[in-house]
């Protein structure tokens, strides 16, 4: 397609040693995202990316596609506190999400009239750059604190609402990050995890640490707020509160970045007044996350002893200020609630047991192959009382109950369908949809879709891989696919519903998503074979898949199907109808496959990646990725990741595919300057003349929060990327 290409970067000569090994950094001035030569840079690449791109004759089909497909009222599930309903809501097209809110009918089920808007995004800017990233709202529904952010940045900034009226308090409380907000038990205040103030121009760029626990009083200047929790000595260390349902306990979750392992410390509330914190699980042992507290007894989840996970109880008496609890190196004290079982525990959640005579349930989610399982069991006992029954193979986004309910709502979602809301009643077991706004879903998705699974065999190891397509596209060895994978930080990749995966699928190409080892699909253990030494294992899992999906090395790949009439020795595509694409850990996946493997794919979009990984450590949270990564720091560490780093494994005068790399100028999760400098180092280098192309959103961030709008057209711009670069006839009838 003739459009100019970007023009060459400036090269400088810096050479670091590290560690005895000279490792190069010709484009580290582009580091330095706030100054004038990098803005007038990228200016030059978005020119150059927009002019290849406006020439697509798939772009405005897709863009027009994805605006129906967008266009339908969205519910997330409701919940109460108090008597007040809550339900965040989108009418289609609106940028961001709105919080409604309506007061209790008197049961179970929430109420079908009275909503009405409590807070609304998308009137604090005219571009809808502003988000609603947090909340929390007070035990007795009365008092709401709601988190703005602005241009996808991870900075929080605090406000209150009182939920009958509306009224917004003069309350702001700024520097919040990587916390939730949890109220006292009286709503006079809230606790919030925040850092000090980064210096003028480094907001998006300087690292987080030391991050303290503080109160808020209500009416009081936030810059007077009390410390109530500091770890000086743990910088890295980040907390995480809950207040117990009968306001007797704060409960602290203490992360170290995003390593699974956890601690738990609690500290004793009387009325307003918040005594010592002191651990009850310190060891960093396991994961551990809070449920609640029953009867006296702190409920975990963890995978203590059990890589797939369990639900355990620790008593709380001897945490009180006047009791004698355990020391550091005590070992846990557990009594097991619900046994490990043989498919993942992805999460529970605590339902009723306000009072002693109150029944209460553990509503646990679990994973068989990448899928939802829902059972509910008794919280004081452990026994199983009964399935909750699931429309099909999917996935259970969010969970609502509440320790004065007897039911739960819960959202459904599948590749076929968005998601949809049901209403469960835990007492029967019965299950019911909540209504449908009008135009959902059947009506925006005419073209019925076909979802297949298989498991990928190589090296000793089954990787779970869906394949969805239109009824009619058959294996032909030429079909147009994306293979999309994150493989990475404990996160499984279940079935999502995703209005462009959605438009690519009704066009005629084939969807391949895999769940690679890093991931949690089959707990601990998949996550640590996919992790800090064992990473290249991730890379070995997609491009074992993208061998399956071309036909290649089947004499050491090979495949078993999971659902029916799915062909195990079918050739779907070939390297140059395969794409490969990811966001952020993900984009590292798609930097890597096609550094180490550039002839198995005809187009890469890697998204907002983590692509320079010696570097990734010294700007914003990247620190708390060690645990996935390994530490540039340590001698041995640097040798693992330097043998993957996309940034530091481009060879001049390869060719590679074509690549559309994405990023946003206020990322301050993964800092735009990995974009920036694996663009920069692989339009230099490639040798075939395929383009390499740079796309920078302004005003947006690492994904969160971006406005509907912005979403679209990134969207429109890489499907017709793919589209053009790996065959697909996007006129061709659905």
């Amino acid at each position: 397609m003739p459009s100019s290409p970007p023009p060459p970067t400036h090269r400088d000569d810096v050479v670091e040693d590290l560690h005895g090994r000279a490792v190069a950094d010709p484009y580290r001035w582009l580091e330095a995202s706030a100054s004038h030569e990098v803005a007038a840079w990228v200016e030059a690449q978005n020119r150059a990316t927009f002019a290849h791109l406006e020439q697509l004759p798939a772009r405005a089909a897709f863009r027009s596609r994805l605006g129906e497909l967008w266009d339908h009222p969205r519910r997330g599930a409701p919940w109460r506190r108090g008597t007040t309903w809550f339900q965040l809501r989108n009418d289609g097209l609106q940028d961001q999400d709105v919080l409604w809110c309506a007061p209790g009918a008197g049961g179970e089920a929430p109420p079908t009239e009275g909503w009405q808007v409590l807070v609304d995004p998308n009137d604090w800017t005219e571009d809808g750059t502003a988000s609603l990233s947090d909340l929390a709202v007070s035990d007795d529904g009365e008092r709401l604190a709601f988190a703005r952010s602005d241009a996808g940045s991870d900075w929080l900034t605090w406000r209150v609402a009182d939920t009958a009226s509306g009224r917004v308090h003069d309350d702001v409380v700024e520097w919040a990050k990587f916390s939730t907000a949890a109220w006292l038990p009286d709503g006079s205040g809230f606790l919030y995890g925040a850092f000090v103030p980064p210096a003028a121009g480094e907001e998006h760029a300087a690292a987080n640490r030391d991050q303290q626990l503080r109160l808020h009083r209500l009416g009081e200047d936030a810059a007077s707020d009390v410390v109530l929790h500091r770890r000086p000595d743990q910088p890295e260390w980040m907390f995480h509160p809950q207040v117990s349902h009968d306001g007797r306990w704060l409960l602290l979750t203490v992360s170290h970045g995003t390593n699974p392992e956890t601690r738990i410390h609690v500290a004793a509330i009387d009325g307003t007044a918040i005594g010592e914190v002191r651990p009850v699980l310190d060891r960093g042992d396991a994961a551990y996350h809070v449920l609640g507290v029953l009867d006296d007894r702190l409920l975990l989840s963890t995978d203590h002893d059990a890589p797939l996970g369990r639900i355990v109880a620790v008593p709380l008496a001897s945490h009180r200020d006047d009791a004698a609890g355990p020391t550091t190196d005590d070992a846990p004290v557990f009594e097991e609630v619900v046994a490990e079982g043989v498919e993942r525990l992805e999460g529970a959640e605590l339902v009723g047991g306000a009072t002693p005579d109150d029944d209460a349930w553990l509503v646990c989610r679990r994973l068989r192959h990448a899928t939802a399982r829902v059972a509910v069991h008794d919280a004081r006992t452990g026994e199983h009382l009964h399935d909750v029954d699931l429309p099909g193979p999917g996935t259970v986004m969010q969970v609502a109950g509440g320790r004065r309910r007897t039911s739960i709502d819960l959202t459904y979602e599948t590749f076929d369908a968005p998601a949809r809301v049901l209403y469960h009643d835990l007492t029967t077991g019965a299950m019911t949809q909540t209504p449908e706004p009008v135009g959902t879903p059947a009506t925006i998705h005419p073209v019925p879709i076909v979802t297949e699974q298989l498991q990928i065999l190589h090296d000793g190891v089954a990787v779970p891989l869906f394949l969805v397509h239109r009824e009619d596209v058959a294996p032909t060895g030429t079909v147009p696919t994306v293979l999309w994978g994150y493989g990475g930080f404990d996160i499984s990749v279940t079935p999502m519903h995703r209005p462009g995966w959605r438009a690519w699928v009704e066009a005629g190409g084939l969807l391949a998503v895999a769940c690679l080892r890093g991931g949690g699909e089959y707990g601990r253990s998949w996550h640590d074979d996919g992790r800090r030494e064992h990473k290249q294992h991730v890379f070995d899992d997609a491009l074992a898949c993208a061998a399956w999906l071309t036909g290649r090395r089947r004499d050491e790949v090979a495949a078993v199907a999971l659902t029916e009439d799915t062909d195990p020795a079918a050739v779907w595509s070939a390297p140059d109808h395969l794409g490969i694409e990811g966001r952020s850990n993900g984009g590292l996946l798609v930097g890597a496959c096609i550094t180490q493997e550039p002839d198995a794919f005809g187009s890469a979009v890697p998204e907002v990646g983590v692509l320079d990984l010696t570097r990734f450590h010294r700007f914003t949270i990247g620190w708390a990725w060690i645990s996935d990564y390994g530490d540039p720091d340590d001698p041995h560490d640097l040798e693992v990741v330097l043998r993957y780093s996309p940034y530091h494994n481009i060879e001049e005068g390869r060719a590679y595919p074509p690549t559309l790399i994405t990023t946003g100028d206020t990322d301050d999760r993964v800092v735009p300057l990995h974009s920036y400098k694996f663009a920069a180092a692989l339009q230099h280098a490639d040798g075939g003349g395929a383009p390499i192309l740079l796309r920078v959103d302004t005003s947006a961030g690492h994904g969160a929060g971006k406005p509907v709008g912005k979403l679209l057209d990134e969207r429109a711009d890489v499907l017709a990327f793919h589209a053009h670069h790996l065959g697909l006839d996007v006129s061709a009838p659905a």
